[in-house]
């Protein structure tokens, strides 16, 4: 790796290395977030898009990471998994505003393995447990007593905080990346860009004008 005067081999800055897997970088950069972000360093904006072409965003936090992709866990009959189901390419944006980063990834998702779901679950608190059982996630809620409500009767019908089942209806997606881009904030807005795109299984990297 060519390291002169902070800079790697393609002349920007040191930070963003000189790796093949973009996925190994965002392993490093997310590591760095953790040390200086404030709360939630895996809070990331995810967007999908309808059947009429309407977007939406929301945040959700990464909750696994592989060369595979980007995992976060939801209610699979909430608006974004409706999304998803009818069109399953979404994108991801990271922002970390301590270190003036940015990283996006956009491709296609999955939904992840009964498994993987399982082992999550049970890694929960006992009350984000409940709560998923509780919470009919995006439909119209009268008023907040009844939510209150119905999480206290999976209480009653689960008291062991540690014999939880996980709703069949509760489960996470997987975002395939086939780009992944990390952005770093440059005075006057010179920033730097760095893109991998992935073809026929392998990255390919390039720079981006600001």
């Amino acid at each position: 790796m060519n390291q002169k005067n902070g800079k790697n081999s393609l002349g920007i800055d040191i930070c963003f290395e000189d790796l093949d897997n973009p996925i190994e970088l965002f392993k490093k950069w997310f590591s760095k977030a953790e040390e200086s972000e404030i709360n939630d360093p895996n809070a990331v904006a995810v967007a999908t898009s309808n059947k009429n072409n309407q977007p939406s965003v929301r945040m959700v936090l990464l909750k696994g990471l592989s060369d595979k992709g980007f995992v976060f866990y939801t209610n699979l009959n909430s608006k974004k998994s409706g999304e998803l189901k009818e069109n399953k390419k979404a994108s991801m944006c990271f922002h970390w505003k301590s270190l003036r980063r940015q990283v996006r990834a956009l491709g296609k998702v999955e939904e992840v393995s009964a498994k993987e779901a399982d082992n999550y679950f049970n890694s929960r608190p006992y009350k984000n447990k409940i709560g998923a059982w509780a919470s009919s996630q995006s439909e119209v809620l009268d008023e907040r007593e009844t939510f209150l409500k119905k999480i206290k009767e999976f209480e009653e019908k689960f008291p062991d905080q540690k014999k939880v089942p996980r709703p069949s209806h509760w489960s996470g997606w997987r975002l395939l990346p086939d780009e992944i881009e990390f952005w770093l904030d440059g005075d006057g807005r010179i920033h730097e860009r760095l893109i991998y795109k992935k073809k026929n299984d392998k990255w390919d990297k390039e720079l981006l004008y600001p």
